[in-house]
């Protein structure tokens, strides 16, 4: 069993095993195991839909621009804009400082022909709203083709989700030469990197604040709440998991790509890609019954928000 699926057996609300002696008794870390974040105020929730509805439009809107047009307190855009894990994508103060502790890779894409499947793959993440609070959703495109390869939903930003879809995508469709992602700690945290490194991948992460770096992804994240995501408000995590592995089934085998000749992601990897798992590991890919979703579910107060 994965260390998410241990996490989300946790039961905080035990009557005689505490959470120290759950973790002992399943292998898991205790400083692994956070606390549950506090539900979010109906209030706020409302006014994070607006601001990301206005960021997924204008991502280079920072809080001031956004507080301006929202007609609302800057510090309180601030706030929840920290607390979705979103910031103006342009150029800042220090960006070559890197988080301490985590090594920052060059940008490999620069001036490269990309003209082929499985020859760079693509990450990041946003955030999803649903009805009493939201969650984040990670995404791992092949840039080539723009297939999405794999996908999970998490209520947390730490980095167990992102190598639960990374591990995924690599055992389904085989390996890129490059994968390149944000300087997001998820993705500069060493057990995301080792991954890459032990199947001998080259990493390479976007400048601080360039957008244009992954440009693919930030349209994915454009098609996906402007065709779904907004149109529908999911009320839970599962109709949010439900609805979100039917959109990405429809943009992979049903939605032309007008960069693409106006053919199908998936049917310009299943032409192009050499994955050891070839057409097996296309049928297989994000069906709704083998679709994950959200994978670990702290307590059940945000059980409540996501299940």
């Amino acid at each position: 069993m994965s260390t998410p699926d241990r996490r989300a057996k946790l039961d905080r609300d035990h009557e005689s095993l505490s959470v120290r002696r759950q973790c002992a008794l399943m292998g898991l870390a205790r400083s692994g195991v956070y606390r549950a974040p506090a539900p979010a105020k109906e209030s706020d929730t409302g006014l994070m839909r607006r601001i990301d509805a206005l960021y997924t439009d204008c991502p280079f809107y920072g809080s001031r621009r956004i507080a301006f047009e929202l007609k609302v307190n800057r510090k309180r855009v601030q706030r929840l804009m920290r607390l979705m894990g979103i910031e103006a994508l342009g150029p800042k103060p220090s960006t070559s400082t890197p988080q301490p502790g985590h090594r920052i890779y060059p940008y490999l894409l620069r001036n490269l022909s990309i003209d082929r499947p499985n020859q760079v793959w693509a990450t990041d993440i946003t955030y999803i709203p649903i009805g009493l609070g939201f969650l984040y959703l990670v995404a791992i495109m092949d840039w080539a083709s723009r297939a999405v390869l794999s996908w999970r939903l998490s209520n947390t930003l730490d980095a167990s989700f992102c190598i639960a879809a990374l591990e995924e995508a690599l055992a389904r469709f085989g390996k890129p030469g490059i994968f390149n992602s944000d300087q997001g700690c998820q993705f500069t945290s060493v057990a995301f990197t080792s991954v890459l490194e032990k199947a001998g991948i080259q990493i390479s992460m976007d400048g601080r604040g360039r957008c244009m770096d992954n440009i693919f992804i930030e349209r994915l994240w454009r098609s996906l709440k402007h065709e779904d995501i907004y149109l529908k408000h999911y009320a839970d995590g599962r109709e949010a998991r439900e609805g979100i592995a039917s959109w990405i089934a429809f943009y992979n085998n049903r939605r032309p790509h007008q960069a693409l000749g106006y053919r199908t992601p998936m049917s310009v990897w299943r032409e192009e890609a050499t994955g050891p798992l070839g057409e097996k590991a296309v049928d297989m890919t994000l069906r709704l019954d083998n679709a994950k979703g959200v994978v670990h579910m702290p307590t059940a107060a945000t059980a409540d928000i996501a299940a």
